[in-house]
């Protein structure tokens, strides 16, 4: 819902880039929503427990959403030369890699759900893990799991020429979404900088915690080049300037996580407080304070957010849970008993309970506690 533009009101732009949707909004100097476009993006499923989505097409709905809250903008009355800055929420984990010359995607966008690594995993921790999964929690916080970028990046490299050709002429870059998003929005080829933020980073399974810059020791853990990695960045400081959308010349000026952006914004900025989102998945995030805390239960630690480059970071423990909202496409789509996602609600109404009958949405294995690969639903 828009509200009635002020003469001198300043505009802050935000653009989301999710796992079904990607939005953008527009917030004016109350906080209030004054313009906003969403669209839906495809996923892709090539294999069972393969996810994906088409990494360019990413690019092209993040411009048109843009394009469309802009649109919206300049109806409601509202001056586009009043946005001050651009801040990106995305999907974390997902992972996406690109020859930096050419400018085009090596491969489609492995998302932060898909479990082709499950094998691949359990190399590790029966290898150099030495049957320990949670060998690494020390310095990134988190467990051996094809949930992770890192992951992700080996088979990447281990399965794709293209990207192994790229990495041996020193072209191949690797980003979660944000690094893709922003890299494109930046001027790409020509002008594109290449910046993660600490949220996204501390998803890879590559970050110190405590440093917030790539590991060594992961990084030889891994294999994986330092070369193809983005520059981490804090949370809230400038990346750079827009290129070449409706938002040229704006400047980027924060990035998170998207569930470290929900955290953020319900408030949750004092050690105990938290929040629980149900999208896709479902995330518990805890906020923690100043100090790295581990888990002896199978949550994760991870950066909350970090506001400035000499700001100390803050961290949460956070408990996943990989399908939650996905169920309800699945019953649209696979068991075809909806047709939206509304019919959900009047369908449980017709019954008193259920039966007795529980139905555990294992599609991707179970993440926190039990990181499970191989459970099924």
């Amino acid at each position: 819902m828009t509200t009635r533009p002020t003469e001198e009101e300043d505009l802050i732009a935000t653009l989301d880039v999710g796992t079904s949707s990607i939005r953008c909004l527009i917030f004016g100097s109350q906080r209030q929503v004054v313009a906003k476009h969403q669209i839906d993006i495809k996923r892709l499923y090539p294999h069972p427990s393969w996810v994906e989505q088409n990494a360019k097409e990413i690019i092209t709905k993040s411009t048109e959403c843009i394009q469309g809250a802009v649109t919206e903008l300049t109806f409601a009355g509202y001056k586009i030369e009043k946005i001050k800055g651009l801040g990106i929420s995305n999907q974390r984990e997902t992972t996406v890699v690109w020859d930096k010359v050419s400018g085009e995607p090596l491969y489609n966008a492995i998302l932060w759900l898909d479990n082709r690594t499950a094998d691949l995993a359990e190399f590790f921790v029966n290898g150099k893990g030495q049957g320990e999964r949670d060998c690494l929690q020390d310095i990134c916080g988190l467990p051996i799991h094809p949930y992770f970028s890192a992951l992700k990046l080996r088979w990447l490299m281990d399965n794709v020429p293209t990207v192994r050709e790229a990495i041996t002429r020193n072209t191949c870059l690797f980003g979660t979404v944000d690094s893709w998003v922003i890299w494109n929005l930046t001027g790409g080829v020509e002008s594109g900088v290449h910046r993660t933020d600490v949220t996204n980073a501390s998803r890879t399974m590559l970050m110190d915690l405590r440093s917030l810059q790539w590991s060594e020791k992961l990084l030889d853990f891994f294999d994986i080049p330092r070369a193809v990695l983005p520059v981490i960045h804090s949370s809230s400081q400038l990346y750079g300037a827009t290129v070449g959308t409706a938002f040229a010349g704006k400047p980027i000026a924060g990035v998170l996580g998207d569930q470290m952006a929900s955290m953020l914004g319900h408030g949750c900025i004092t050690p105990g407080t938290a929040k629980n989102t149900y999208g896709t998945g479902c995330f518990l995030l805890a906020n923690i304070g100043e100090e790295v805390k581990f888990s002896k239960c199978g949550l994760l630690t991870t950066v909350a957010y970090q506001l400035g480059p000499g700001a100390k970071p803050v961290y949460a423990l956070e408990g996943s849970v990989a399908i939650a909202g996905a169920v309800i496409t699945w019953l649209q789509q696979n068991l075809t008993i909806i047709q939206k996602a509304e019919d959900a609600d009047e369908l449980a109404n017709t019954v008193q309970d259920n039966g007795g009958i529980y139905f555990v949405p294992a599609f991707s294995g179970l993440y926190a506690p039990y990181w499970d690969t191989e459970a099924r639903g």
